[in-house]
């Protein structure tokens, strides 16, 4: 005998099941596509790269020899690859255009009509290619320093009692997005969540060295203190100098003076590179990688750009 009560199961079951299939068709088969803008990111890249040269800095903050000499690097020396479905180029392209923009996943989605899950793949395997990169180009050019540099030999006011200097050394604090449950270790001495950067640049306005990711409430020396006596970190130790050498104080402070203003030029990255004064995107790990990632491409368009106009708006260091 028939069972109504079995009977009404069966009618919502079918009703379900036919609710469920309508939704899949929906969403996987007759879904309505999303990124079909004319201006494809291939079009916008070649406008971009084949039109005013202020376009291209303005959009990734190098000139366009510039880009294109990054993307051969990538591809011939850090393995960079492309597929079927992204260029090369257009990988670099994203990662370039949300360093200098600032811009979230969803923005840079419209903007290179590509998914999100694209753009967050893409980004992440630019910031570990950066990472290796940094490796080779953020370190002195004379790991021995035998020569002195050419601003010091040509500078008769440095000349005699610096020509052992290498550089500059200082930390910097840049923004951070921490949970509001582990911000406190982060605060830093404007009150938010900041990262602990120290970096010594040589004067050439090129990093020579970078230490990332401490806390913001980390003093300076702690810092130094603790890369100085590790042996992975690879701290740049020039020769020692000479015991009981006399330098007047006059020339001391003017020279201090003269490096600190270097390298708050060098230190200035947010203003080239918006990201970096809003990271909430990102964990904090890629937040370290994000940084390290900004002073490589700076020591790269230092070393290969014939002018840079960042460069040449700084102050007369």
């Amino acid at each position: 005998m028939d069972n109504p009560v079995d009977e009404e199961e069966i009618d919502q079951l079918i009703c379900v099941c036919g609710r469920l299939i309508q939704v899949y068709l929906e969403k996987y088969i007759l879904k309505t596509p999303c990124m079909t803008s004319s201006q494809t990111s291939f079009i916008w890249l070649m406008e971009v790269l084949q039109g005013n040269e202020s376009r291209c800095y303005n959009m990734f903050r190098m000139d366009k020899h510039v880009s294109v000499m990054l993307l051969n690097d990538l591809e011939n020396n850090y393995k960079l690859k492309g597929s079927r479905n992204i260029s090369s180029a257009k990988i670099v392209g994203i990662f370039l255009y949300i360093l200098r923009q600032g811009i979230g996943n969803r923005n840079a989605q419209e903007r290179f009509q590509r998914s999100g899950e694209t753009v967050s793949r893409y980004f992440d395997v630019m910031l570990d290619i950066l990472y290796e990169m940094a490796k080779v180009i953020i370190k002195p050019f004379d790991p021995e320093f035998r020569s002195t540099p050419q601003e010091i030999l040509s500078d008769s006011r440095y000349m005699h009692h610096f020509k052992d200097c290498i550089g500059a050394i200082d930390g910097v604090h840049v923004q951070a997005s921490i949970s509001p449950c582990d911000q406190v270790p982060y605060i830093g001495r404007k009150g938010i969540p900041a990262l602990n950067v120290m970096a010594i640049c040589n004067f050439d306005m090129q990093f020579t060295f970078a230490c990332a990711g401490w806390e913001g409430s980390a003093h300076d020396s702690r810092v130094f203190l603790s890369t100085l006596r590790d042996p992975q970190s690879n701290f740049p130790k020039p020769p020692c100098g000479v015991k009981n050498q006399q330098v007047t104080k006059k020339y001391l402070i003017m020279h201090i003076l003269h490096l600190g203003a270097l390298l708050s030029v060098l230190l200035g990255c947010g203003k080239k590179w918006r990201i970096l004064s809003d990271m909430s995107s990102y964990s904090y790990e890629k937040q370290v990688k994000i940084v390290i990632a900004t002073m490589t491409i700076h020591n790269y368009i230092r070393r290969y750009a014939q002018r840079d106009r960042d460069f040449d708006e700084s102050a007369n260091y």
